[in-house]
This record gives C-alpha cells, sequence and structure tokens, in this order.
C-alpha cells in the first residue's frame, strides 16, 4: 500500500471526534466474552491513548513500535505502540498520543500527520485506549526513554496487514484460558491489545 493509498483509506473514516464512537467497541473480550460475564456491574475505564507511527520510508511503509521496559509494574516487556493515559489536564487523547510518542522514543510532533483513529480498545487490565494513526516523514531522530522503553523497532506494515499473520492463540491466565489475537515478525511477538489495535487497522483498510 503506497502512502497515498492510505491516506485516501483513512480519510473515509468517520472524524475521530465523533460523538459515536466514544465508547470502547473492540476489547479483550471479544475473543473472551465469558470473562465480562463474570463481572459484576460496569467499570470506569482509565482513559489512554497510542500513536500508530507508520513511517513512509523508500522500501515501503514501516509500523513502529516499542517494547516496554522489564521493570515496568504492568505490561513489562510487551510490544506495544508508543503512548499511555490521557491526563486531566490534557485538551483530548489525540494531544496524549503526541505527547507520550515524545516522551517515550523523541518522535517530534511535527513529523506526524494525523490521519485518523481507530475504534477505542477496551482492556482486561482497565483501559480504554484510543489509537491514532500516524504518518511519520523520514528525517526525525529517535532519543529513547530508557526507563520506559527497552527497545524501538519497525515491521513492514504490508506485513502485519497480510491475513496469513493474524494468528490466535490462548494460554492460561489467573486460572482461566484466554484467547488473543498474535503476530510474530522474527523475534518480536506482537500480541494482544497490540495486535487487536492492528486487526482494527485491517478491518478499516481492507474491510
Amino acid at each position: 500500500m503506497s502512502d497515498a493509498e492510505l491516506r485516501r483509506r483513512m480519510s473515509e473514516r468517520v472524524s475521530f471526534d465523533a460523538a459515536v464512537r466514544q465508547q470502547p467497541k473492540r476489547s479483550d473480550y471479544d475473543l473472551n466474552p465469558h470473562w465480562r460475564e463474570a463481572q459484576p456491574g460496569l467499570r470506569v475505564l482509565k482513559p489512554a491513548a497510542v500513536l500508530i507511527p507508520i513511517i513512509e520510508r523508500a522500501q515501503g511503509l514501516q509500523v513502529l513500535f516499542t517494547r516496554r521496559a522489564d521493570h515496568l509494574a504492568r505490561h513489562a516487556g510487551q510490544v506495544s505502540f508508543p503512548g499511555g493515559r490521557v491526563n486531566d489536564d490534557e485538551t483530548g487523547a489525540l494531544d496524549a498520543a503526541l505527547r507520550e510518542t515524545e516522551e517515550e522514543v523523541g518522535l517530534a510532533r511535527g513529523f506526524v500527520t494525523v490521519l485518523g483513529d481507530l475504534d477505542r480498545y477496551e482492556t482486561g487490565t482497565g483501559f480504554s485506549i484510543h489509537p491514532f494513526v500516524g504518518l511519520v516523514r523520514e528525517g526525525f531522530e529517535l532519543k529513547v526513554d530508557a526507563a520506559e522503553v527497552a527497545e524501538v523497532f519497525e515491521v513492514p506494515l504490508a506485513f502485519l496487514m497480510d491475513q496469513q499473520n493474524h494468528e490466535q492463540k490462548s494460554a492460561e491466565w489467573q486460572g482461566r484460558e484466554r484467547r488473543y489475537y498474535a503476530m510474530n515478525y522474527g523475534r518480536h511477538y506482537i500480541w494482544g491489545a497490540t495486535a487487536g489495535i492492528l486487526i482494527n487497522l485491517h478491518e478499516c483498510l481492507y474491510g
């Protein structure tokens, strides 16, 4: 897919300001509906936002990922998009996604053209993640915050959007079976919410 085609397909989505998509439509419960049935009442979700940085490279579009530091309290060592919690003093989720991206990997927002957003994703740990798709032009320099990020790497968008690379796995977690999406790229294992958001991106671009 070219950058022009990516722009065109993302432009067909409703603006990320649309109130109709304020509640999460995707979640860890999509493959594990019995988990939600076991939870009484409604949960108060913590708002979070991530940026899906798609870099314009000579060899084609590449998606930038981080691997979280091993000492973190939540999701240590897991592959993720740059992002984090939305602070009360921020103007919105997009501002939080761009701020966190600058803080975690040093990617300045001036290099990012935000093309739109995806469905909010609810995690089993109580977050409502708002993903934003950003097209990144070359010329940036990364400055990784080692306190949060163990490494940064890129994966071809074509690989991530190939359905043959979309797997469903299962494992035992807290005494129960958990099913989740996963994608293997070399030594990198992309799974859980990050893989679920990529499935949503695939449906947005090719559905």
